[in-house]
């Protein structure tokens, strides 16, 4: 029994967010799995994902405002993935989501329980992908894309932030505050600029060739 108990003593040594991570990457191979079936990625599509992917990422990493307990409010970093789903669909613009939002968990982690690593990473950011379903209006899409995001966020809030609000105030009304005050002013860049002629003809013209 003890070797045996000496072959698997090293799992004891992982710590409870390296298992939370594992399980993640599990959960969006599974799910990449089930959406391939559904959609066939083109080489196009592929290369069009990483650099929306990149370009979110690079834009993430400038912050005009940063929450205390995670969460900034960045120049439009979410615009290339609205974009990206825009052009190819919900499916792909949701793996795009999810790939991008392991990034983050990377870049910029605020975890206190695997749940909640879920919800306010590759949950959150896959959310973003819902935009595609709205393929003959961007800034539908861009809305609808950014409140899939926000109901994760404030789902998390609620489960595991709950401490954080101030006394006498719920949970509900603190979480949604809170998320609101960065998704908020972000989604509303996003927005905008999907209303710029230039930019949106350019989106247009890379999605006829998409």
């Amino acid at each position: 029994m003890s070797y045996i108990e000496s072959i698997f003593k090293d799992f004891g040594k992982l710590k409870w967010y390296s298992l939370a991570i594992v399980a993640v990457l599990i959960f969006i191979s599974i799910f990449l799995y089930l959406a391939q079936k559904r959609q066939k990625f083109t080489t196009k599509a592929l290369v069009y994902g990483g650099v929306a992917i990149s370009l979110s990422f690079i834009l993430s990493f400038i912050k005009l405002y940063r929450m205390p307990q995670g969460g900034s409010i960045t120049p439009a970093s979410m615009l290339p993935l609205f974009a990206y789903a825009y052009m190819f669909g919900p499916f792909a613009g949701i793996v795009a989501g999810m790939a991008y939002g392991i990034l983050q968990l990377i870049q910029d982690p605020y975890v206190v329980h695997w749940a909640q690593l879920l919800l306010d990473y590759p949950l959150a950011f896959g959310a973003l992908g819902l935009s595609g379903f709205f393929k003959k209006n961007l800034p539908l899409g861009i809305l609808a894309g950014g409140f899939g995001r926000f109901v994760f966020h404030f789902i998390s809030g609620v489960v595991f932030f709950a401490s954080y609000a101030p006394k006498g105030t719920s949970p509900l009304v603190y979480s949604a505050i809170y998320n609101a005050t960065y998704l908020g002013p972000d989604l509303a860049v996003c927005f905008a600029l999907a209303f710029i002629p230039g930019l949106r003809s350019a989106i247009e013209r890379l999605k006829s060739q998409a």
